[in-house]
């Protein structure tokens, strides 16, 4: 059991890695800000109100957070953010479709089936997880769009954010940020 619990102190010969230079920072932070920028913007244009957001799903910060500020890891690449994001809809509308009056059992379901189905697909990308989610608990704008949500505002978001990804990780000429790794 103690061995078991040492675990939770960590290795302590790791240490932290060192903080990325400015110019990677600034790049992320860019990526970051125009990835989500774009998509408010597209709100605007398509005419819907701004209290609403209705392509803007919490999950697209998590998401923003790998593409721009990790895009070389294996749950930023293309294949990862789409596809993690649109299997992970699914099982969300597809959970509150079953349990729509068992909120906690449906997002619990969501969630679950969303890691599976991304394992199973081998598209892992966490904030899937957060959209698969957001299909059960995001309310009446959400749930009224059924299996659309699947199309608009997920695969719509997440296709303006990986143009977004590409063109500025492509900018920098740090070769690490060279996006993607692979599509598909």
């Amino acid at each position: 059991m103690r061995q078991y619990l040492r675990k939770f102190l960590g290795d302590p010969e790791q240490k932290p890695p060192p903080r990325r230079p400015l110019s990677e920072i600034l790049w992320s932070w860019a990526g970051g800000f125009l990835g989500i920028y774009a998509i408010y913007w597209l709100n605007g244009l398509m005419g819907i109100a701004e209290s609403d957001n209705l392509y803007l799903i919490g999950s697209f910060g998590a998401s923003a957070v790998l593409i721009y500020g990790a895009p070389a890891a294996d749950f930023s690449q293309p294949r990862n953010l789409v596809g993690g994001h649109l299997v992970s809809a699914l099982c969300g509308v597809v959970s509150y479709a079953i349990f729509p009056s068992q909120v906690a059992l449906a997002g619990a379901l969501a969630v679950a089936t969303a890691i599976a189905g991304m394992h199973f697909t081998r598209t892992l990308h966490p904030p899937g997880g957060a959209t698969a989610l957001i299909a059960v608990i995001g309310g009446s704008s959400i749930h009224d769009l059924g299996f659309a949500y699947i199309f608009s505002p997920v695969l719509v978001g997440i296709l303006i954010m990986l143009v977004v990804a590409v063109v500025i990780n492509n900018l920098s000429s740090n070769h690490g940020r060279r996006y993607p790794r692979y599509w598909f």
